[in-house]
């Protein structure tokens, strides 16, 4: 029987090699290239079996020990139903901020390997580190830590983490998808309200691009008392209540009324470009936010209206910051639609529901003359019962053009694509010009820099009585 086997090899090969194949795919398990560099050896004995007939015989042998090994080392792979996966992560991230995650991984069998992990991610999300290389000991936790980065809002399910596991000999490779259920909502960014409290309070506000402005006139009304911080005015100071609390004490002063502000927030195919790394929607939203918080701390309500060719939402001006949470949540699943911007729907919706006087933001973008008129129309219209403000973002792809255009080392398509762009340019100026003298306060911007210059408007405008 084994002289018959030795003289066929290919049938010894199936009937020892289907076996091992049908387990390695039962087990989900591949060979490596180890494994098919030893099945290479008795075949190269074997060449020499046509001049030295006992070489058939060490290469029978061979692939005997070979096949018997590769079962064993099969067998030393933990199966899936013996791995477990936690992960954990707080349900909400700020758009492009770092977010803490951290997996667990539960070896419950007695075998140890080395395995490689990564978390199965959406498109959006980048990991850092993307991959984990290491052993697992028996019956054993083993904790991976990494941060990761999502450059798109809205709702994500996290299903499954991806492990490789290797052989004791390195012969073999398992690929599980082990399921781990994880909800992580990524918001606008977040964690700039709490950089921007940290500056407010130690005076240091210039750094983000917000400067002073004197105001004219001082809103004097009496709110309360609190302690001293080393940012507040000392003309502020109670000496009185200081003497009798033996604690420096000032006086705070509230605005003689709440102010109302309406951001317009255009979800349409204009707001579709990208700058640094997020679309002008997501610097839009950030901005909206960041504006939002200082305005409801300074005691005036907030309200948003999300557009595109239809009304998305509409989140009614309510004050106190508790009032952020729902502009949230009005905001971070709002994705920019390749549609034209409906903007008589929209300030017809506002008109309609907002009849007290109110600063009515429009974060917008053009490039057109129908949607330039359309824009200059309803913000015009709203002059006199409110006061409108137009905030238009900049591209930089047309903008940079124009600035670095340089006439002495340019090619000949160079010169015609800056005219084109600056054609483009000083139409916008003059539109804006336009604005303003239709009584619209107009700005505009590029994407990364709108929230300092909306943020310095609205502290002028603050300033000077307008609303």
């Amino acid at each position: 029987m084994l002289d018959f086997l030795v003289q066929r090899p290919v049938l010894f090969l199936l009937l020892m090699g289907l076996p091992l194949l049908l387990l390695a795919w039962l087990r989900k398990t591949y060979p490596q290239f180890r494994m098919l560099g030893l099945l290479a050896l008795p075949a190269v004995v074997a060449t020499f079996s046509i001049s030295l007939p006992p070489m058939s015989r060490l290469a029978f042998g061979l692939l005997v020990v070979i096949l018997l090994i590769a079962v064993i080392d099969i067998l030393s792979i933990p199966s899936p139903g013996a791995l477990e996966v936690n992960r954990f992560s707080g349900s909400i991230a700020s758009l492009g901020k770092a977010h803490r995650v951290h997996i667990e991984l539960i070896n419950h069998s007695k075998k140890i390997n080395q395995i490689n992990l990564r978390d199965d991610l959406p498109d959006s999300f980048k990991a850092e580190p993307k991959e984990f290389s290491t052993y697992t000991g028996e019956k054993s936790k083993t904790r991976f830590n990494y941060e990761l980065t999502s450059t798109a809002r809205g709702k994500f399910d996290l299903e499954f983490v991806d492990v490789k596991i290797s052989s004791r000999f390195k012969l073999w490779s398992a690929f599980y998808q082990l399921p781990c259920q994880s909800t992580i909502g990524v918001y606008p960014d977040m964690k700039q309200i709490a950089d921007y409290d940290l500056l407010a309070r130690t005076n240091r506000l210039s750094q983000t691009g917000v400067r002073r402005v004197r105001k004219i006139g001082q809103d004097n009304e009496f709110e309360r008392l609190r302690d001293y911080t080393k940012d507040d005015n000392y003309k502020h100071i109670d000496w009185r209540t200081t003497a009798r609390r033996r604690k420096l004490t000032v006086k705070d002063f509230q605005s003689s009324q709440s102010q109302r502000i309406i951001f317009m927030v255009d979800c349409a195919r204009m707001m579709t470009g990208n700058s640094d790394n997020l679309s002008m929607l997501d610097h839009a939203f950030n901005a909206m936010l960041m504006l939002s918080y200082i305005a409801l701390k300074q005691g005036d309500s907030v309200g948003l209206l999300n557009f595109s060719d239809q009304i998305h939402n509409y989140t009614p001006p309510r004050n106190g910051t508790a009032h952020v949470n729902r502009l949230l949540h009005a905001s971070f699943d709002q994705q920019a639609r390749y549609v034209e911007a409906r903007y008589d729907k929209a300030f017809l919706y506002v008109k309609q529901r907002c009849s007290k006087r109110s600063m009515v933001v429009l974060i917008t973008n053009v490039i057109d003359e129908i949607n330039a008129h359309q824009v200059l129309q309803y913000t015009s219209n709203l002059t006199g019962r409110h006061l409108p403000l137009c905030l238009l973002l900049k591209d930089h792809d047309l903008f940079d053009i124009v600035d670095e255009y340089d006439p002495a080392h340019s090619s000949q398509n160079a010169i015609y694509d800056a005219a084109a762009a600056a054609t483009v340019v000083n139409w916008r100026r003059e539109v804006i010009t336009e604005m303003k003298h239709q009584g619209v306060l107009a700005i505009e911007a590029f994407p990364e820099k709108m929230t300092a210059q909306l943020i310095n408007q609205y502290l002028e405008i603050k300033a000077r009585h307008l609303l």
